[in-house]
């Protein structure tokens, strides 16, 4: 337990992130702790088919790679490291670890943290609590712990700590509570550190990576960002950066970038603390340094969220190139011969979905800029109505369909996709717990107290701006944008980067307004979170994804670039703001 600051740098932001960031994080200036986040809702799902076929897999290999080069560094300049890469089996991976560390005859105190694991157990209603069978087809199902247990295996002197699925903000908040000595119910200090480790857990995202003013910046200083670092002070209040010499930028739009990631509302829950997004403050304080602080946090939800995973079935898709004249006539004979041919396959695909890009261009200078991609994607429960049905009636027609049929690639086996689907759990049906280097078990007791999650009434909005002179013009020459998935849903964060901006934004860009622009959202729930303190809306589009990433239910499963269309598409903007 100290007042100094806590120096906790990120080297992983996912499952085959930069295989170097752990070095360059270790010798690039001095750090207390080093993170990796290596899990995400897609790597749950690889890493349960992995263990499948071996189960004493299921674990991020790369780190023991990334570990056998910098073990020694770490030990040298004491840096403790803190990782989820355990993924379906910590325990499996900190036993590899020490194997690892014994091999290279470094002396490692190695902990790890269970309780999230709850595919066999998992046989309860979410709701009534009564017994009830799991999906068909899961293969994981896992629980987002918080930083507790992270907490009490560093307090035991661990070395390194190997994780499985815990909130990603917990990689911070789990060596914060250890370092600051911080009591459960301080929640202020708890949500300051649960948004610095929100700002860490992506990596480059935080220091000029996926940026949407990236052009601002020169060529050289992006084209190797380097890892994010919090320092964290004792109330909860931190500074973002990076150490010095290393690519990238860190600035009030780079860290407001990464705060709108993947979140919604002004309630940012988790298993130790609901943190306030909406009380976040930015300052620049410096050349990549900015100051986080004024953070609230209030008690954590009565429930546990847990991860579901499982197949969900079988896909298989073929791409027809359509090249030149008649695009629309093409893709229609093409289409209904494929209609008819899977209707008289014996069983229909039970999704069929067609998608037409119009990528071609009139009068091209090149075949390819002259060819417009139809998509045809399938996807049933049983693999064979999605393999030889597709297949062989999309090779049927190469001689007998359109003038200059092709196909990207031939269609092959139907492969199986993945669901993820959230459920929730009372938290005392967790049995959470630091299993130390010694063998010895310490049990972390469930948060006592909690609050219904509730959404905030939308605050004021600031006055409306003079009217104005417009200009049509794409929205992303004044608002920055970024966006990502959850499940089945996507989150559009669109920020601005002065007052007069924001109460342009404010006022303008209404849900029925972001409908108009992404059409493709028209017919969902999109539901729109105010955050003045960002000058930001955060918008979630509900069931955008389907049945999420693994499914590849649309082009760009991910929304990762549903925010830059969105500034691509053209408003009537203020000149005073251009």
């Amino acid at each position: 337990m100290t007042t100094r600051p806590l120096r906790i740098g990120n080297a992983s932001g996912f499952y085959g992130d930069r295989f170097d960031a752990l070095r360059e994080m270790l010798t690039g200036g001095p750090l207390d702790v080093v993170t990796g986040d290596y899990l995400a809702e897609l790597t749950m799902l690889i890493l349960g088919r992995d263990r499948l076929k071996n189960p004493a897999g299921g674990y991020a290999r790369t780190f023991l790679g990334q570990l056998e080069e910098c073990l020694g560094l770490a030990q040298e300049r004491n840096v403790r490291i803190v990782t989820n890469a355990g993924g379906l089996n910590p325990a499996g991976l900190a036993e590899a670890v020490r194997e690892s560390a014994d091999r290279l005859g470094i002396p490692v105190r190695v902990a790890h943290v269970e309780g999230d694991n709850l595919t066999r157990s998992f046989s309860r209603d979410p709701g009534t609590g009564r017994p009830a069978a799991p999906p068909a087809g899961l293969l994981a199902a896992h629980a987002y712990l918080g930083g507790h247990g992270i907490a009490a295996c560093l307090r035991e002197g661990a070395d390194i700590v190997v994780t499985g699925r815990v909130t990603d903000a917990a990689l911070v908040a789990g060596p914060a509570l250890a370092h600051f000595g911080w009591g459960p119910a301080e929640y202020d200090r708890l949500a300051g550190a649960v948004v610095a480790g929100h700002v860490l857990e992506c990596g480059a995202q935080a220091t000029g990576g996926n940026y949407a003013f990236f052009t601002a910046h020169s060529p050289e200083s992006l084209r190797r960002p380097g890892f994010p670092l919090a320092e964290l002070h004792e109330d909860g209040s931190s500074v973002i950066t990076k150490h010095e010499g290393t690519g990238g930028v860190v600035d009030v739009g780079t860290v407001t970038a990464q705060l709108l990631y993947e979140t919604a509302g002004a309630r940012y829950a988790g298993p130790d603390v609901t943190a306030r997004l909406d009380s976040v403050r930015l300052t620049q304080e410096g050349p990549d340094r900015v100051r986080i602080e004024g953070v609230r946090g209030e008690a954590p939800p009565p429930a546990l969220k847990v991860g579901l995973n499982r197949i969900g079935g079988f896909r298989n898709e073929v791409a027809f190139v359509l090249t030149g004249l008649d695009i629309e006539a093409k893709a229609a004979l093409v289409r209904a011969q494929m209609e008819a041919a899977l209707d008289a396959a014996g069983r229909r695909p039970a999704h069929v979905r067609w998608d037409l890009a119009r990528t071609d261009r009139p009068d091209a200078p090149t075949e390819e800029t002259a060819s417009a991609l139809l998509r045809l994607v399938v996807r049933d429960p049983a693999e064979e109505t999605v393999g030889r049905a597709l297949s062989g009636a999309a090779i049927e027609l190469a001689l007998a369909s359109y003038p200059g049929f092709h196909v990207v690639a031939p269609p092959g086996k139907g492969s199986p996709y993945g669901v993820f689907e959230s459920a929730y759990v009372p938290r005392d049906t967790v049995d959470h717990a630091a299993v130390l280097h010694d063998g010895r078990r310490i049990a972390v007791a469930p948060a006592g107290d909690t609050r219904v999650l509730e959404e905030v009434p939308e605050p004021c909005l600031p006055e409306p701006p003079v009217p104005g002179p417009t200009r049509r013009a794409p929205l992303g020459l004044v608002a920055g944008a970024r966006s990502g998935d959850k499940g089945g849903d996507a989150n559009v964060g669109v920020w601005v980067r002065t007052e007069d901006a924001w109460r342009w934004l404010a006022h303008t860009l209404t849900v029925d307004l972001f409908r108009e622009l992404l059409p493709e959202t028209a017919g969902l729930n999109v539901v729109r979170h105010v955050l003045p303190n960002l000058r930001a809306l955060n918008f979630v589009v509900e069931g955008i994804l389907g049945e999420g990433v693994a499914a590849q239910a649309r082009f760009d499963p991910q929304a990762k670039g549903l925010g830059e269309w969105l500034r691509a598409r053209h408003l009537d903007l203020p000149e005073a703001l251009l």
